[in-house]
């Protein structure tokens, strides 16, 4: 049916129509449900409003008249109050004009929100930092990005910029805050129909969700004409508002990966880089997430309104750039305060802690990582990196399917388009990836390629085992020293000179060295006493033990001893170190670290 209204009409409950014509000064109230329009919205006069409010959202069917009108549809959605972070926004609605069809957005069509449906102009200023009441914004950090793999290659939009419908842009918070929410009454022309935007060939470019409505990331990605267009890798970013500077070579941040199969059941996600250890040396944490801010985010399958994320083109150039699309189709009624998507916030008090599970079925742990179908198999690997500034985490997370192969994967792997200077990651045809995906077998031999700046320990740890036979071992294979060691049973640590090292490290699922006895970690015991200055290590089983050395947190070796007779205990003085942190590394005749620890030391 078509409605046309001179009045107001309050919804609070899912209704359709063919069309919807708002004239005068009627309004239509949303609260908390969906309204689907099969073709076009008309707000047609300037004091026409569609107010969607409690995570109320607009869908629009396959009609190609498009929108028009001068009246406006409101839409809230919230963002981080702390005045460092960037937030990655893509308006859903764009300037208000008569003609049918998407108009551009500006960053001033935003409003302050002041009552349930009045609103007030944001301000706008040239400082640093904005103001959340009454809302002021920053224009130094409106930003778009548009096929391009260099930060210099940011384009300014300002206050009064124009932003092609579909088009990302970031904005920093506007509060003095640590941890809050700012929200923002975005009003203008609702965004509908196909929306394009540039791709090319290896370059990123900043899209979003344009639409006043939730978008389902599985139609998004598996759209048939997205599949030829780019990789298949959502980039979310996230940063550290605890770091108080506008400076980028202080900006503690980076991308968290998002993928999903095409039929909405597999997610596949890696964390931004995050932090191992706390200030004071605590840890390590579970993780993710880790404190700091950074990596504690894991996108969902609905992208949230007002969402922007990165793209990287898989086809295309610059000059002649192909195209990633966005549709009705894509569009779903999705809310994040069902767990169903997740808009990325810098320090806000949203979590996924507990345990949900969404329309489509999909399921998640209390930690925020997707459960799997029984017919996958997964696992995940905490690479630890401790150079002199600072101690970070990088996730790298393996698939296994009968429908995985040897090459790319779309749906199941995670390119990466940014590294850190020491970095772990995967390698095919030239391409870094934080997720890989392939068929199981005992056989296979995984590279894990790390890169050294600097030298310092390095840490191989287990995350996020799913499927897996308790007895099916999962090895780190270090081919330089031959050394196999079961990561379900011990992390594997070693301090490291600077490299690239493409072939040294590998995943592998059977111990060659069928001749050595893995050790029973839990039957040694390391300890320091500081009043006597003197490390123990307790061997009550006999273990084979070859060395026992000690590293202060740079990497540096500080102590190594050798041992050619198993003893019961074993003692070291420890009255030459100053006071500090350091590693024990206890190894075996075979070369296979039989524990590694943290101690405190105290002269």
């Amino acid at each position: 049916m078509k409605l046309s209204l001179s009045s107001f009409l309050l919804l609070c409950c899912s209704i359709s129509f063919a069309q919807l014509s708002v004239q005068n000064d009627a309004y239509v109230f949303v609260k908390n449900q969906s309204i689907y329009v099969t073709d076009d919205v008309n707000i047609d006069d300037a004091d026409s409003k569609i107010y969607l409010r409690d995570e109320a959202q607009l869908l629009q069917g396959n009609g190609t008249t498009g929108n028009s009108g001068n009246g406006q549809l409101s839409v809230y959605q919230t963002g981080t109050v702390n005045q460092w972070s960037y937030n990655y926004w893509c308006s859903p609605i764009g300037n208000n004009s008569a003609a049918f069809g998407n108009e551009d957005a500006r960053v001033n069509l935003i409003d302050d929100a002041t009552g349930l449906i009045s609103s007030a102009d944001a301000l706008f200023t040239s400082s640093y930092d904005g103001s959340s009441s009454p809302l002021t914004i920053s224009q130094r950090w409106l930003w778009t990005y548009q096929t391009s793999d260099q930060y210099l290659d940011w384009v300014f939009v300002g206050a009064t910029g124009n932003i092609k419908p579909g088009l990302g842009f970031t904005m920093k918070g506007n509060g003095t805050g640590l941890v809050g929410s700012q929200i923002y009454d975005f009003r203008g022309k609702p965004n509908n129909g196909t929306i394009t935007n540039d791709v090319a060939n290896g370059l990123n470019t900043l899209v979003g969700n344009p639409y006043p409505s939730a978008m389902d990331s599985a139609a998004f990605i598996h759209d048939v004409d997205n599949q030829a267009s780019i990789n298949g890798t959502l980039q979310f970013w996230e940063q550290d508002g605890n770091v108080p500077s506008h400076v980028l070579q202080d900006y503690i941040g980076g991308y968290s990966l998002f993928t999903i199969d095409a039929a909405g059941a597999i997610i596949t996600t890696t964390p931004a880089v995050f932090f191992t250890y706390d200030e004071q040396d605590n840890g390590p944490f579970p993780l993710p997430p880790g404190p700091g801010g950074i990596g504690t985010k894991e996108a969902l399958r609905y992208i949230p309104i007002g969402q922007g994320f990165m793209v990287e083109g898989i086809a295309g150039t610059p000059s002649v750039p192909a195209k990633v699309y966005a549709r009705n189709s894509h569009r779903a009624f999705a809310k994040e305060s069902d767990g169903d998507s997740y808009f990325f916030r810098s320090n806000s008090n949203d979590s996924n802690s507990s345990e949900t599970t969404e329309p489509s079925g999909i399921q998640y742990q209390n930690n925020g990582l997707s459960i799997i179908p029984e017919d996958y198999k997964r696992f995940r690997i905490n690479v630890d990196f401790s150079d002199d500034e600072s101690q970070y985490t990088r996730q790298l997370v393996l698939n296994f399917h009968d429908s995985a192969t040897a090459g790319f994967d779309y749906g199941l792997e995670l390119i990466r388009t940014e590294s850190y200077n020491s970095d772990a990651y995967f390698s095919l045809d030239d391409k870094v990836y934080s997720g890989q995906a392939f068929p199981f077998e005992e056989a296979l031999v995984i590279p894990v390629a790390i890169n050294i700046e600097q030298e310092q320990p390095l840490r191989f740890r287990i995350f996020d085992i799913q499927n897996f036979d308790d007895s099916q071992g999962i090895y780190i294979h270090d081919n330089d020293t031959d050394t196999y060691v079961n990561l379900r049973n011990l992390d594997y640590e070693l301090n490291i000179t600077p490299g690239n090292y493409t072939d040294r490290f590998t995943i592998v699922f059977t111990n060659q060295a069928l001749d050595v006895e893995e050790f029973d970690t839990t039957a040694l015991t390391i300890n320091q006493d500081n009043n006597l200055h003197q490390l123990s290590v307790q061997n009550p089983n006999g273990l084979d033990i070859n060395t026992i050395a000690v590293y202060d947190v740079t990497g540096k070796r500080m102590i190594q001893v050798r041992f050619d007779a198993v003893e019961d205990l074993y003692n070291l003085s420890t009255l030459r170190l100053s006071d500090g942190v350091y590693v024990v590394n206890v190894t075996s005749h075979a070369n296979t670290t039989a524990k590694s620890q943290k101690i405190i030391v105290k002269n």
